[in-house]
C-alpha cells in the first residue's frame, strides 16, 4: 500500500489552538498516518491512504473551510 500525501488549503485558522484542532481532527480520520498544519501557509499536509472527502469533512466539522 503506497503512502500518499495530500495538501489541503484551509481558511479560517488564526492561532495555535486552531492548528491543533485541525491536526487532531485529521489524525482521527481512518488511514491517516500523520497530519501537520502550517498556520502561515494555511495548509495541512496529510500522509496516508485516507479519502480526500473524509479529510475535508473532518476539517469542516472542526469549523474551518477547505478551499
Amino acid at each position: 500500500m503506497s503512502q500518499e500525501q495530500t495538501i489541503l488549503k484551509i481558511e479560517g485558522m488564526s492561532c495555535g489552538h486552531c492548528k491543533m484542532s485541525v491536526e487532531k481532527a485529521l489524525q482521527a480520520v481512518p488511514g491517516v498516518i500523520s497530519a501537520s498544519v502550517d498556520l502561515a501557509k494555511k495548509e495541512a499536509l496529510v500522509t496516508g491512504t485516507a479519502d480526500r472527502a473524509a479529510l475535508v469533512k473532518a476539517v469542516e466539522d472542526t469549523g474551518f473551510d477547505v478551499v
